[in-house]
């Protein structure tokens, strides 16, 4: 894919800040964020299967989804949407099933760069310097880059 994800870990701080340009409207890409039969066909690494429980993308709403990997191993992630903005902003509550009551708060921003591109910047705060680390060590990098290479893919295939 022509743009690469960009993930900052900043040293002493409990962060992690990424961004991502598409090639597709903001409409279309905060859309693929919206529909969770969307949401579904590129949320996670392509090794994963994922299952969505449910996916309310509205401030109030919340969701909760699974991937299982090959091994049969099941992932269940859960969180809330505080506030979401049509095609702007949202912010979110993450949490992985697998370290309980380590609870991330997530702000997205989509940016209209005209032309018809995007700029997804996110920026996500964790409770403690070992949550940030343990996700930043969770393969975290990999995990985005595939999911945003599988977004950019759909997008491309279909009129979102």
């Amino acid at each position: 894919m022509s743009n690469a994800l960009t993930l900052t870990v900043p040293q002493g701080l409990p962060f992690i800040d990424f961004e991502r340009d598409f090639d597709f409207p903001v409409s279309e890409v905060f859309r693929a964020h919206k529909d969770p039969e969307l949401v579904a066909q590129w949320l996670g690494p392509r090794r994963m299967t994922m299952d969505v429980d449910h996916y309310d993308f509205r401030s109030g709403g919340s969701y909760r989804y699974t991937h299982t990997g090959p091994d049969g191993v099941v992932h269940g992630f859960s969180g809330v949407f505080h506030t979401v903005r049509e095609n702007d902003f949202a912010i979110q509550t993450f949490e992985y099933g697998g370290y309980p009551d380590v609870v991330s708060t997530e702000f997205l921003t989509f940016a209209d760069l005209g032309g018809g591109r995007t700029r997804l910047t996110a920026h996500a705060v964790y409770p403690s310097m070992a949550a940030r680390d343990g996700m930043a060590g969770s393969g975290m990098e990999g995990g985005l880059s595939e999911a945003y290479e599988r977004l950019e893919e759909l997008l491309a295939g279909a009129k979102v």
